[in-house]
């Protein structure tokens, strides 16, 4: 694999690579720190086309998302992708949060509305002085001129969406506004993803769409967050986790088993990659990637 630091993902994708991500949120203390750094130490082989870090709601892990993101660009070979939301900022703190990327050395950014503190399904309450839409934000990070952009994208749809064509015409707005791919929440059916790349592809925009890869190591925990997020766990799923039910390791086996699957069915269907949400782990996507026969 070549990661081609410098390159954006779409430049990655023209030239018939693949892009291969992975996503870690900021750690809370010393222990956590140093989980996050074994897992960045473990995938850095893996050369991937970048590693993006989350941001807490309201920004509550702004400074240390700065500060990793930073130290990412620093110390290792990886291209650090920043996330950033409108909740809680005005747009004069959104330009200010760009320019302190900018200093730590970070040049990509994933532009988000962001949930409300409440949670994914909770109305949208406006920041005065702010931004509502991720739209504005793509918007105020492109015209700096200087930053390669990601953007969110729901195969299901968005908790918020009028319909999955409304959710694809915001999709496909995000990447007219200077967007230049989108990573997708979580999912676990094929034909939903292909379903949102052929809706954007209908309105005539070819970005780049990175299924965003989750495997179920913990069933009611997915499930959760699924209903916060308004993805579905199909029932086929269910079943084969819960058959190992009382089987901790089996069950974890056939949690990665699927994600493996769902995985191959993406890449034999044209899927210009993968992005790992990693929980700050490395273990899960590395026997994923040993099941895909992907090495280093």
């Amino acid at each position: 694999m070549d990661s081609g630091r410098g390159r954006g993902v779409a430049e990655l994708v023209a030239a018939g690579e693949r892009s291969f991500s992975f996503e870690f949120f900021p750690p809370k203390d010393e222990a956590g720190e140093a989980q996050l750094w074994k897992a960045i130490q473990d995938l850095e082989p893996f050369e991937p086309s970048f590693v993006s870090v989350t941001y807490g709601a309201g920004g509550s892990n702004r400074d240390t998302t700065i500060r990793v993101t930073g130290r990412i660009a620093r110390e290792t070979s990886m291209t650090p992708m920043a996330h950033l939301t409108c909740v809680g900022h005005t747009r004069k703190e959104l330009d200010e949060i760009l320019d302190s990327y900018l200093a730590a050395g970070v040049d990509h950014v994933m532009a988000l509305r962001g949930d409300p503190q409440e949670g994914p399904r909770a109305d949208w309450t406006p920041t005065e002085g702010g931004l509502d839409y991720a739209t504005e934000l793509v918007e105020l990070a492109h015209a700096r001129g200087r930053f390669r952009i990601g953007v969110a994208a729901f195969p299901e749809g968005h908790p918020s969406a009028e319909s999955l064509d409304h959710d694809a015409d915001v999709l496909v707005a995000k990447a007219r506004a200077g967007a230049e791919f989108a990573v997708t929440q979580m999912f676990f059916r094929a034909e939903d993803y292909f379903g949102l790349v052929d809706r954007v592809r209908a309105r005539g925009v070819d970005m780049p769409i990175l299924p965003g890869i989750m495997p179920i190591l913990n069933l009611n925990a997915i499930r959760r967050q699924s209903e916060l997020i308004g993805t579905d766990v199909p029932e086929d799923v269910v079943a084969r986790i819960s058959a190992k039910d009382g089987d901790p390791v089996a069950m974890r086996a056939e949690g990665i088993a699927l994600a493996a699957e769902l995985c191959q069915d993406l890449l034999e269907g044209g899927a210009p990659g993968l992005h790992f949400y990693t929980l700050n782990r490395s273990k899960a996507t590395l026997e994923i990637f040993q099941a895909l026969k992907i090495t280093v």
